[in-house]
């Protein structure tokens, strides 16, 4: 049986949780979130934690069970303390700043991207070569720090682009007299 499927999820305090069939809602402190799940997957709440159980040991339904777990826990903790990506941009003259709550990037191009937030996603910019993007949903933010990372990705000679920060780039020798 699945090790990650199986596990309860804990409702933390201030969590309201609501089951109807495979429709999932999620009321939280910073927000809420809804999603919709396989039918076949049974989705419980018992003192306090969600269970999820599948019908039988087929292929599809054990690999359903593990995912639908998965994301109702990235729910629960979204609504509670939130997911975050960062993001480090390197390169000379390369910057991003914020424009109320647009994200503008500078890097290298005739004109500056103009980057607007997506529901429930908010962006920090610390430092001109740092950005951070924050959110309740875990796919809506990583789809955010990707979009960013597309503008520039890093290029393997000097390093120069828009990366992850726990991201490592495999440098390459350049050209030899």
């Amino acid at each position: 049986m699945s090790r990650i499927g199986r596990a309860p999820i804990a409702v933390p305090d201030g969590v309201e949780v609501t089951i109807d069939g495979s429709d999932v809602r999620v009321k939280g402190p910073r927000g809420q979130l809804a999603a919709s799940f396989s039918p076949e997957m049974e989705i419980v709440r018992e003192d306090g934690h969600i269970l999820v159980k599948r019908p039988t040991n087929q292929k599809n339904h054990r690999s359903l069970h593990g995912l639908t777990r998965t994301l109702v826990a990235n729910m629960v903790e979204g609504v509670t303390k939130g997911f975050t990506r960062e993001l480090e941009i390197n390169g000379v003259g390369y910057r991003a700043t914020l424009k109320g709550k647009d994200l503008e990037v500078l890097v290298g191009k005739s004109h500056p991207e103009l980057i607007h937030p997506e529901k429930d996603t908010s962006f920090e910019v610390p430092k001109p070569t740092q950005v951070i993007v924050h959110g309740i949903d875990k796919q809506v933010v990583g789809q955010m720090a990707a979009k960013i990372r597309a503008l520039r990705p890093p290029e393997p000679y000097k390093g120069k682009g828009i990366k992850f920060v726990e991201e490592h780039i495999r440098r390459k020798v350049g050209k030899r007299a």
